[in-house]
């Protein structure tokens, strides 16, 4: 453990899949898919499988249906790599079909929404299904003391390394000159190939260092064997009930949380009718911003406890969705960016940190407890976003929504208050 090479790849996982987060489901994507998901005559509503939809409800539709997904596939697969000793293989596959479904897109030409929809579907897969392995090894291969600050470094790199990428794809988008006046169009989907590529090269650096799991020589078949690893650590997570409040409030803050990163650029977008150099600006905003803030809450939680931090954390959280509210100009749509950039990179360090440190010592199946972490995850993302595509699909307006995401952020505070009281478990209290 603590080995400085494995920790140091371990982290550049980040660098390696974060420029999926920005690029695919943050910036680029989300303002091409618009104006590329359309009919032949232009218009907003697509045909999609015989349903007619909008095609901004289609691309919020779509993370949910990605997400869930995942949730009902990772729990099964966590235990069969834990039972199998295959967490690296699991990793390696989910990894290759995000990258490749990445480069995909790059065909995403005006019209060819089926391309668009299914490409973006199986590159957040692929995103959430190497996310969930990537995590489990944090107690595999680091102490508890070393939780937070490598979580935090992980995600440095990753806001590091992403924006890297962000500003040399836009540089394509914003001054086609410099690249033989390329079109807006061919610039985007560019930029969606490098991403998958990206990707893939650089994830080579975890897989190279990061340790192998003993393979289980036991005759049972893995599907049952997977089932039981499953079942073990669930009765665990039944009778732990700190585990079951942190993961009940996790559900709600992260609601909220992904929710926000998932459709920040809509609103700007629609709402706002901000032009796109405006949401890009936002976008950096919220990335550079991100890394001071996972900093500043590890600094945070080893001075009051992981605890006690959400807790700030998610109040700072209920503000924003107040301003957000009232938000209808450029510079105010700026500070608001500033501020969720701030609170985002803490609120997800700080989270995997302290499920880290939740899961029992010397636990040889941190795949399986981290598929639950990974289910409230990827089930709050897909109630979170599918609430707003339907308030898009009914009403055409996202603030309604943001008033829903601060009640649930507050619902939240209820069960680390209930932590708190209970004051059982002195590692995560600091």
């Amino acid at each position: 453990m603590n080995n400085p090479k494995v920790l140091r790849a371990w982290a550049f996982y980040d660098w390696a899949n974060s420029v999926h987060s920005l690029t695919i489901t943050s910036a680029i994507f989300p303002i091409y898919f618009p104006i590329a998901a359309v009919m032949v005559n232009n218009s907003k509503e697509i045909n999609f499988f015989g349903l007619e939809l909008v095609n901004t409800a289609v691309f919020s539709y779509t993370i949910s249906a990605a997400f869930l997904i995942l949730a009902l596939l990772m729990p099964l697969l966590s235990g069969i790599a834990d039972y199998q000793g295959t967490r690296k293989g699991f990793m390696k596959f989910f990894c290759y079909l995000g990258s490749i479904s990445c480069m995909m897109l790059f065909f995403f030409e005006k019209g060819n929404y089926y391309i668009g929809t299914f490409g973006f579907l199986f590159s957040i897969i692929g995103w959430g299904g190497s996310m969930v392995f990537y995590n489990s090894f944090l107690p595999q291969i680091a102490t508890p003391d070393r939780f937070d600050e490598l979580s935090a470094r992980g995600f440095t790199y990753g806001y590091i390394g992403s924006v890297i990428l962000l500003l040399q794809n836009l540089s394509m988008v914003l001054m086609p000159q410099w690249y033989g006046n390329i079109s807006g169009d061919l610039a985007s989907r560019i930029s969606f190939l490098s991403v998958g590529l990206w990707w893939f090269i650089f994830s080579q650096i975890p897989f190279h260092y990061l340790p192998k799991s003993n393979t289980n020589n036991k005759k049972e078949s893995f599907w049952l064997g997977g089932w039981k690893e499953l079942s073990h650590v669930y009765d665990e997570i039944k009778q732990n009930e700190t585990i079951r409040s942190f993961l009940s409030s996790f559900f709600l803050f992260n609601l909220g949380a992904q929710t926000v990163m998932y459709l920040g650029a809509l609103f700007g977008s629609e709402e706002l009718h901000l032009p796109t150099d405006a949401l890009i600006i936002t976008i950096l905003l919220i990335q550079l911003i991100a890394i001071p803030g996972a900093y500043f809450c590890a600094k945070l939680s080893s001075k009051i406890g992981n605890i006690q931090g959400l807790f700030l954390i998610v109040c700072v959280w209920i503000l924003i969705c107040g301003f957000a509210y009232t938000v209808k100009n450029q510079m105010n749509f700026y500070l608001l960016a500033s501020g969720i950039g701030f609170v985002m990179g803490g609120i997800q360090s700080m989270s995997r940190a302290t499920f880290a440190k939740l899961c029992p010592a010397g636990e040889k199946d941190t795949a399986s407890y981290f598929s639950f972490y990974d289910v409230c995850d990827r089930l709050s993302t897909v109630l979170g976003t599918f609430i707003f595509g339907l308030i898009i699909q009914l009403t055409g307006n996202m603030r309604n929504g943001i008033l829903v995401l601060g009640v649930v952020f507050m619902l939240s505070l209820y069960f680390l208050v209930k932590i708190i009281r209970s004051k059982s478990n002195s590692l995560i209290l600091g």
